[in-house]
């Protein structure tokens, strides 16, 4: 009977340390959804962005808060990772209570999908992928109280997220004045087919997470508008123009797989219509999972390569949006058709704002140093993530290598002067380094930047 009564007891106390307030069990927990719960998250919110046509600044922001918030559960899973309460401006600190029994990877993605929920339009989409993910873990089993800990605690993290998230001047700055064209000869000008006003004039209002000001890293100046023939910014044009009418196949390849405008407007005739595409912050959001499954990382690791990918990328289009309405500088596409030659088309199509510098020069050096940091710049990457929009793989051997290509493929597709590119990689190393050293996610690594 004493062996009894001791075997019970054995089976009660494993109990209590399998749900006894929410102490990991990873063996079990973990099996409970699948290792890329979060990218496979972050592939639905990408879905909606390029639904609902968000620009690449706003897409930046719906990827941050969503993605901080699967983080924040992670760090309440893990005493080794460091909360980005009280580092990111303005994300004020806050307790949460883990004395219940939860499971951690249930409540992250509850935080996930609550917040990207709320940034977006096309909310039912959201609402359907995060049902799917209920039915899924209820059917393996997990105790009702549990899984009602669990998305309580999701939801009450992505609360404290979207709280956060509201006062970022966002929602003020939707009732902006919208840009102004200006008369004078330099400046940007709407472009073909769908002449479409300048996006986002104002995004250096938002708030950054860790840049002090949306100017805090000024590149340098662009290039002096001339229109004479000998004068370095007519080169410059004419080196656009050149290379656009010899372009080789793989340099095409190049333009077309980052070419990730959300407004490209196609023409039929007298039908206009839109193809949607994936942002350029996607598509390093998209890197980011592959990364995170290249390496085996388990949730609470990959919930940190997502969230300061993210975070990156946001600090980065304010840094690039700043120059860009501050420059204001006209487009290749206006220029040519002006002073070398009015029916030259680029390959891709001019996307809607001002020329300088080159976003995806800022935000994939900027990404691709996050990256680099958190898991080594040399990891052989199989992207796939523009598949899934008609184009093939590519493959690289580093994250430097994959943002080395995206930055130049704006000069194969006729969009960027080489300037925009080479200082806006300037622009994004200045973004990146400031994010690596001021965001501090493992107890570690805050140790390590202290010595």
């Amino acid at each position: 009977m004493i062996q009894f009564r001791l075997s019970v007891l054995s089976i009660l106390l494993a109990g209590m340390l399998v749900w006894g307030g929410c102490k990991e069990n990873t063996a079990y927990k973990d099996a409970m959804l699948d290792s890329d719960a979060l990218a496979q998250g972050n592939t639905q919110i990408t879905g909606v962005i390029i639904h609902d046509i968000f620009s690449p600044p706003v897409a930046s922001r719906i990827y941050a808060y969503a993605n901080i918030a699967a983080y924040e559960v992670a760090v309440l899973a893990d005493p080794q990772y460091k909360s980005m309460m009280g580092q990111l401006n303005g994300f004020e600190k806050k307790e949460f209570d883990t004395s219940k029994a939860c499971h951690f990877p249930l409540a992250s993605m509850t935080a996930f999908y609550e917040v990207g929920t709320s940034l977006i339009f096309s909310e039912e989409k959201m609402i359907a992928q995060q049902e799917k993910m209920f039915e899924r873990i209820k059917k393996q089993g997990i105790p009702k109280k549990v899984f009602e800990n669990s998305v309580a605690l999701g939801k009450e993290v992505a609360a404290h997220v979207l709280a956060y998230a509201s006062k970022d001047n966002y929602h003020q700055s939707r009732s902006f004045e919208k840009y102004t064209i200006r008369n004078d000869d330099n400046s940007w000008k709407p472009t073909p087919p769908a002449y479409m006003e300048g996006i986002e004039p104002h995004w250096n209002k938002i708030r950054p997470f860790l840049l002090d000001s949306a100017n805090q890293f000024i590149p340098k100046a662009p290039t002096p508008f001339d229109i004479i023939p000998e004068s370095e910014f007519y080169q410059e044009a004419y080196e656009v123009f050149k290379v656009g009418k010899e372009l080789t196949k793989e340099q095409s390849d190049i333009a077309y797989f980052w070419d990730c405008n959300p407004y490209k407007m196609n023409v039929k005739g007298h039908v206009m219509f839109a193809e949607k595409k994936i942002t350029p912050g996607g598509h390093w959001i998209g890197i980011a999972s592959i990364a995170s499954k290249a390496k085996g990382l388990d949730w609470k690791a990959a919930a940190e390569t997502h969230a300061v990918t993210a975070i990156t990328l946001f600090d980065g289009f304010i840094s690039c949006w700043d120059e860009k309405y501050r420059s204001v500088l006209i487009r290749p596409e206006t220029y040519i058709n002006l002073h070398i030659d009015e029916d030259w088309l680029p390959l891709l199509q001019t996307p809607p704002f001002p020329e300088y510098t080159s976003g995806h020069s800022v935000i994939s050096t900027a990404a691709s140093l996050a990256l680099g940091h958190l898991l080594g710049d040399e990891l052989h990457l199989v992207d796939s993530t523009e598949v899934a929009y008609g184009l093939p793989i590519r493959e690289f051997d580093s994250f430097s290598q994959a943002a080395a290509e995206a930055a130049i493929s704006r000069f194969y597709g006729g969009i960027h002067y080489i300037p925009a590119i080479d200082n806006g990689v300037d622009q994004g190393r200045m973004v990146g380094n400031h994010v690596i050293q001021n965001i501090h996610t493992r107890q570690e690594n805050l140790a390590a930047n202290k010595d």
